[in-house]
């Protein structure tokens, strides 16, 4: 089972073991994904400042691995 994401998950352990969801949050405007100072952000300080509903956002995020992990099986 994918490894649930949740609002203090920082967001350079989420890229750490999951890579294939970089896409997601470019597609809110995180764009600096590789800069130190984002990959310190947990994911519900990164909502916080794009202005991204957080809990949506992880409803989100948690099902695409989810998908994500099924489909590679």
């Amino acid at each position: 089972m994918a490894a649930k994401i949740e609002k203090e998950t920082i967001i350079g352990d989420v890229l750490d073991i999951a890579p294939q969801a970089a896409p997601l949050f470019l597609a809110i405007g995180m764009h600096c994904l590789g800069c130190p100072a984002s990959r310190g952000e947990t994911v519900e300080e990164a909502c916080m400042v794009h202005g991204i509903d957080c809990d949506e956002f992880l409803a989100q995020l948690n099902h695409f691995l989810e998908a994500y992990e099924a489909n590679q099986q």
